[in-house]
């Protein structure tokens, strides 16, 4: 398949690299990161996705997802698919799809999680949404770069899931480091937390899998400084896409 890639930075760069891998032509585009190994490097956006079968966007917000479509879609061969794994609020991924249907082509919103590890690895996990023809196009490439696609629904729906998400990540998190912090000023040992606490009725992904004490459990940023694999700034953009989100539909969400 012939896809164009726009957006190759510490997500996007592993997941063009993994469909290059798989055999797929891959011609790539970033205003500021290189391409890598095997994807071969756009002059532009538009050159991107000139004559591509499916063109793949990982960008940072709604507003940049906006402007980069409005000039690439125009571009883009009619019957060809739009997949945007960016991370974006609802209504900017409604939109695009739109513009993009109304230009006879397909457009499917399929953030992700699982990180740079996971895009790396080639485990991510795809939350969809769209119409089912044209998540039948996109599936076969998320199965090369994730292990795990959701298809959710309409278009918006793989956004909507992902922010909720999220939001439950996030607090989560939050509630994880205050329990460590009240269990360090109680004298409890760290371990001995984790081991009850991982096996009882405070399990969650934030202390089974990315426990944020130095030590303890499987290895996480904590294990290495603190260096992110999924950094502070990108949690509060998408804590505050969850209440934006929660604002635009009267959601009662103080903890988000």
């Amino acid at each position: 398949m012939k896809i164009g890639f726009i957006g190759l930075g510490n997500m996007g760069a592993p997941m063009a690299a993994n469909l290059v891998a798989a055999g797929h032509a891959v011609v790539g585009f970033d205003l500021v990161a290189d391409v890598p190994d095997g994807v071969i490097k756009a002059s532009s956006a538009t050159d991107a996705v000139t004559g591509q079968d499916v063109v793949i966007t990982m960008l940072p917000n709604g507003q940049v997802l906006k402007s980069v479509a409005s000039e690439i879609l125009v571009n883009m061969d009619r019957g060809a698919a739009l997949i945007d794994c960016s991370t974006v609020d609802v209504e900017s991924a409604r939109e695009v799809a739109v513009s993009a249907i109304a230009l006879g082509l397909h457009a499917v919103d399929a953030p992700v999680s699982g990180g740079i590890g996971g895009a790396a690895a080639g485990t991510l996990t795809f939350m969809a949404g769209g119409t089912l023809e044209a998540f039948g196009i996109a599936e076969p490439l998320f199965d090369v770069m994730g292990q795990k696609t959701v298809y959710c629904g309409e278009s918006g729906a793989g956004q909507a899931a992902k922010i909720c998400n999220n939001m439950i990540l996030g607090i989560s998190m939050l509630g994880t480091c205050e329990a460590f912090a009240l269990a360090d000023k109680l004298g409890l040992d760290r371990q001995k937390m984790f081991d009850v606490v991982s096996t009882s009725s405070g399990y969650s992904w934030s202390m089974n899998v990315y426990c944020p004490a130095p030590g303890i459990g499987p290895e996480s940023p904590a294990d290495n400084g603190y260096e992110p694999g999924f950094a502070a700034e990108l949690m509060l953009k998408d804590l505050r896409l969850s209440q934006q989100a929660a604002q635009v539909v009267d959601a009662d969400t103080p903890m988000g």
